[in-house]
């Protein structure tokens, strides 16, 4: 399904935020590392050169800001899932979502954790 679609690719967003099992993760924000790399067509939006025919990836990266600055979750599991549905509920030209997210300096000899999911719109 994504052999005919392009990506859009949004790449290094760190933000802080509260994620974790932890006591210390629960009462204090760290570093999330996101990628994320949506699949859409774009070339409505390439013909047009109109925004209202392209995926806003400034308007997808607004709402997984605000997600992550009020969201709590324990596990960076249940992040990635809510970032996922972000993409798909924020624009639904968007067909499939591979996003990770990570937790740079979570564990000691590590430079970051995380988790990586892959998400077809047809798959929701």
């Amino acid at each position: 399904m994504t052999e005919n679609l392009d990506r859009i690719i949004i790449r290094d967003l760190l933000l802080r935020g509260i994620v974790g099992i932890n006591p210390d993760e629960r009462a204090n924000k760290q570093d999330i590392l996101l990628n994320v790399t949506m699949w859409a067509d774009t070339r409505p939006a390439a013909a047009s050169d109109d925004i209202s025919d392209a995926v806003n990836y400034r308007t997808v990266t607004k709402a997984m800001i605000a997600h992550i600055e009020q969201s709590q979750p324990y596990l960076v599991e249940k992040l990635a899932a809510d970032l996922v549905n972000i993409c798909f509920a924020t624009d639904s030209r968007v067909q499939a979502v591979e996003l990770t997210v990570e937790k740079p300096g979570a564990l000691r000899f590590a430079e970051s954790v995380g988790v990586s999911i892959f998400r077809r719109r047809t798959e929701m």
